[in-house]
């Protein structure tokens, strides 16, 4: 039944996209051509590899509604609020646990923005982070991005609308009406300290806003994704927030065609849910992270995050991953392709990681470095006795002799291995890692260094 109601629903939608019979059908690249019929609707069918790519640019857009839709069914949820993590906060995919984390969605519209306050912050790791509305990075507002004005007032405001801003505000103009701020404080072993800053980022709205309604999304998780639902309702989704990529045109007019295929029939409709339920999804599921990006040690990292150009997909596993992914300039992020035998990291197995003493992650970053273990797929940390989900520059870890540093990961202490450098998991359940390196030097930023492969322990 569900299959027939969005059938025509979606024939109403695409009803422009039909071709009668007294026009020639030109078929797109990939497709094969269909030979019209008398007085019947035709389109041609899409082939495989434009349904998988299709999918995975709209999947992009759609993590991003379902967080925000997410987001609003928070207790005290309200626009333009800023929502003040408590340290150690890990209720979202792959947490940060080295700072002191606040967020908020941010609404504007013609005739008024908001106005965010930045606290004047030295001697640690800050920034400001503003998103738009399919995870790329407008703003890092910070003493390196910004060094004519680090900290003070910022008016965020809808693009091309004509606001007032106070005089002492800097203006910021955002992709479409709405954006995602993230803010981090380095902790750097001051807990007080890194919260007395964190309350001191202010948002405050210049007038009356009305926000704009987001798209209806079916609810899915990331163990099970979108059937041929992902392609309804495209033209609210496009139209709710510009896509800055140079490609967005040619894959939306593809995304189009894909759905106008799926609502000539109920045939095809069936046919496009089963290719992606039976085989795109599962994929993208298991193989998606481990083509993000290069390769080095066993990990995959250093690919352009943040600001993707035209490579939706790495933008749209970002989103899947580890929503709100920031530029290479603040951090580089590396997550395990596999251990060091190319196998998937099992959490009823025991591995260690290795740094040699000319090697150690704290030498190849100018801000801070950080691990952390999280399950698969959620991407959320895995519950422990000991509350340990992660390890950072400031960490109580005891490096060998030589000066090396080994940490150990598995459902129980490795012999060998401090218990202090033990990360612990869960033996029921797949495991990934995510390496963050703040504000990389120019040996990680070109490739040169990656953290060591993730090694099991016979």
């Amino acid at each position: 039944m569900k299959i027939m109601h969005n059938y025509v629903f979606a024939r109403r939608v695409f009803a422009s996209l039909v071709v009668a019979s007294s026009v020639t059908t030109t078929s797109m690249p990939g497709a094969t051509a269909a030979v019209p019929q008398e007085q019947t609707a035709v389109v041609a069918k899409p082939d495989e590899q434009t349904v998988s790519d299709t999918f995975v640019y709209v999947l992009g857009r759609l993590l991003v509604i379902r967080q925000e839709q997410m987001d609003r069914k928070a207790p005290a949820f309200a626009w333009n609020s800023i929502k003040y993590n408590p340290l150690g906060s890990a209720d979202f995919v792959n947490p940060n646990f080295d700072v002191a984390y606040l967020e908020a969605w941010i609404a504007t519209d013609d005739h008024a923005g908001v106005l965010l306050e930045v606290p004047e912050i030295k001697g640690r790791y800050y920034t400001a982070q503003i998103l738009d509305e399919w995870g790329e990075v407008i703003a890092n507002i910070n003493e390196r991005t910004f060094p004519s004005k680090p900290y003070g007032k910022f008016a965020l405001v809808k693009p091309g609308s004509n606001v007032a801003i106070p005089p002492d505000a800097a203006r910021i103009e955002l992709h479409s009406s709405k954006a995602k701020l993230l803010a981090r404080v380095e902790i750097k072993g001051d807990r007080d300290g890194a919260l007395a800053l964190q309350k001191q980022f202010k948002l405050t709205p210049l007038g009356n806003i009305a926000v704009s309604t987001a798209p209806n999304v079916p609810d899915f998780d990331n163990a099970k994704l979108l059937g041929a639902e992902a392609f309804d309702n495209l033209d609210a989704v496009f139209s709710s927030a510009l896509d800055v990529s140079p490609v967005a045109a040619r894959m939306q007019q593809q995304a189009r065609y894909v759905a106008s295929y799926a609502a000539s029939s109920p045939q095809a409709r069936a046919e496009i849910d089963r290719l992606l339920r039976d085989k795109i999804d599962p994929d993208f599921v298991q193989n998606a992270l481990a083509r993000s990006g290069p390769i080095h040690n066993h990990w995959v990292g250093g690919a352009p995050t943040g600001n993707y150009g035209s490579n939706y997909s790495l933008r749209t596993v970002a989103n899947y991953a580890g929503i709100w992914a920031n530029v290479t300039d603040e951090v580089i992020y590396f997550v395990p392709a596999g251990d060091a035998n190319n196998q998937p990291l099992d959490g009823s197995k025991s591995y260690i990681m290795r740094f040699p003493a000319d090697r150690l992650p704290s030498s190849v970053v100018n801000g801070y470095w950080s691990v952390i273990l999280v399950g698969v797929p959620d991407y959320r940390v895995v519950p422990n006795s000991l509350n340990r989900f992660n390890f950072n520059s400031y960490s109580n870890l005891t490096k060998e002799r030589d000066g090396s540093l080994t940490i150990a990961i598995g459902p129980k202490p490795v012999k060998g291995v401090p218990e202090t450098n033990w990360l612990p998991t869960d033996p029921g359940k797949r495991l990934s890692l995510t390496f963050r390196t703040y504000v990389p030097k120019d040996i990680v930023k070109q490739g040169k260094w990656a953290p060591p492969a993730v090694t099991e322990v016979q």
